[in-house]
Order: C-alpha cells, then sequence, then structure tokens
C-alpha cells in the first residue's frame, strides 16, 4: 500500500490506475479504526477496484471544540490495518491540502434536502455543513467510481446521497455509486465506534444497553409505544438526546398511525461519550 499526503501524488496514482482499466473505489474514515472501517474496505475490494482510504480529522464538522481536539488518532496501527486489507492507497492529507483557502461551506439548504432537520442537525449545529463540505471536496480531489459510507451515521448517509444526487442532476459531477454498509457490532450488540475507546469497562456495559433499546422498538404497534418500551430499557446512566422513530425517506418523525418500515435512532452521552446509533425496525400498526 502506497500512501501520499500530496494532491499532485493523488492524482498521479489514480491517472495511472484508470490508464490500468480500473475503478476507483473510494472509503473516506477519520482514522481510530477498528472492524465496522475494515468491513466498508470488504465492501470494495475486488479486482477490478483501486481501493483508496482517506484518513482525515474534518474541523469543520466539530460544533464541540474539545470533542476534535480528543479525538483518537492511532496513524501506525491505522496503516497497518488497511494496508492488511488491501488497501491500494491511503490519502493522508494536510488541512491545507483538502481546503486551500477559506472553505466554502455546502449547507443541506445549498443541496435542496430536508434530511437534516432534528435529530443530528439539532443538536450539533454546523455538523452537516461541514460533513457536506469535506466530502464533496474529497470527492472532487479523488474522483471516485464508487464509495461507502456506514449505516450507523444513517442521517449522515442519507444526507450524502441527497449530496450526489443534487450534483449530478445539476451537472457538478460525473456518476458515483454510494454502497451503505452494514453496522458492525462486539458480541454483545455495541455498535463499534472510535469513541468506544474512551469508555471504561463500566459505561461499556453501560452502552451495550443501548443497542437492546432499540432492538425492543421493532415490532411495537405505533411509535410512542416503542419509544416508551426503548427509554425503560436504557441504563439511568445514559443521558439521552433524543431516541426517534423515523422514516426512513425523510428522517422525519412518524405519526401516529404510521405502518411500515422506520428507523429508530438513539443519541446520548455515557459518561463524557456521546454515541449514536440507530436499528432498521418495523412498526405494525394498530
Amino acid at each position: 500500500m502506497k500512501q501520499v499526503s500530496q494532491v499532485a501524488q493523488l492524482k498521479q496514482e489514480i491517472a495511472q490506475a484508470r490508464a490500468a482499466g480500473k475503478r476507483i473505489a473510494f472509503v473516506p474514515t477519520m482514522g481510530a479504526l477498528h472492524a465496522g472501517h475494515l468491513s466498508l474496505v470488504d465492501q470494495v475490494r475486488n479486482d477490478d477496484n483501486f481501493v483508496i482510504a482517506s484518513i482525515f480529522v474534518n474541523p469543520l464538522q466539530f460544533n464541540d471544540p474539545s470533542d476534535y481536539e480528543n479525538y483518537p488518532q492511532s496513524l501506525g496501527v491505522d496503516a497497518r490495518l488497511l494496508s492488511d486489507r488491501g488497501v491500494d492507497l491511503l490519502f493522508l492529507p494536510e488541512p491545507e491540502a483538502i481546503y486551500p483557502e477559506k472553505p466554502n461551506l455546502i449547507t443541506p439548504e445549498d443541496i435542496e434536502s430536508n434530511v437534516s432537520l432534528g435529530l443530528e442537525g439539532e443538536y450539533r449545529p454546523g455538523h452537516f455543513s461541514g460533513v457536506l463540505t469535506v466530502v464533496s471536496r474529497l470527492f472532487d480531489l479523488i474522483t471516485p467510481d464508487i464509495a461507502v459510507f456506514g449505516k450507523k451515521d444513517a442521517q449522515q448517509l442519507a444526507l450524502i446521497k441527497s449530496l450526489v444526487s443534487h450534483q449530478l442532476a445539476t451537472g457538478r459531477r460525473m456518476p458515483l455509486k454510494i454502497i451503505e454498509g452494514e453496522t458492525v457490532r462486539d458480541d454483545h450488540g455495541l455498535a463499534l465506534s472510535s469513541r468506544n475507546a474512551r469508555l471504561n469497562p463500566e459505561q461499556l456495559e453501560i452502552a451495550r444497553t443501548i443497542n437492546v433499546a432499540l432492538g425492543a422498538c421493532d415490532g411495537k404497534a405505533d411509535a410512542e409505544s416503542a419509544i416508551e418500551t426503548a427509554k425503560s430499557m436504557l441504563s439511568d446512566e445514559i443521558k439521552l438526546d433524543y431516541l426517534e422513530i423515523v422514516e426512513p425517506a425523510t428522517f422525519q418523525p412518524v405519526s401516529g398511525d404510521y405502518e411500515g418500515s422506520a428507523i429508530a435512532l438513539f443519541a446520548g452521552y455515557v459518561g463524557q461519550v456521546r454515541l449514536i446509533d440507530n436499528r432498521e425496525i418495523s412498526i405494525k400498526g394498530r
């Protein structure tokens, strides 16, 4: 696996791969890798693809400066994991390579998307603008044919798909396929996250009630009873931001008489660590 930090080097490697008949498959990360990230690599690693992974901790998507400062970093370990997994090229840009000038922020309004309303959009002001801006910039630099994102960040994934659709419709981008990676969990059902490393053993046990609570939403007659049941199963030690059930297409709360597929979403704090998770569920209807 080659490692590059300069845009000129990146573009040279991409040109050589395309000349060899390869498709460009992209796996963006912020480092502190775990099995969930590596499963995304597995989604796109084959003989037809030239797999590029990036590690860049994007300052624009942290509304809490301390969260940015404390974000775990383990570059040496991450590089070895990606190499062992079959990544062809690791892009390690400095901030000035991503943002050579003052960033021109892309907002959800710019791409005519309402997916960001509520949930993370409410609790993390400016977060999604930072995500859209860095993802669009990385797409510009790497020009991938395929990019893969995890479903654990469900609202973010939906917004990125909206970004690509809008840019395709406006002629801003060439065709790009977004692949959705399933959430990877530990043996107790806790969704893997780089932030889990900041939890002590007691906090890990508390965090493992999240998956149990979300799973209990499935098959309930209505969202209200599902949410009530789920909240009763969360540890009292969790400081809840939200536990909501939304329609998959809009990420807006389901109505009282809703019936069908939905997504149960959680965000909250275990100690000082903020975790998110979601499960695809079914509401039976009354």
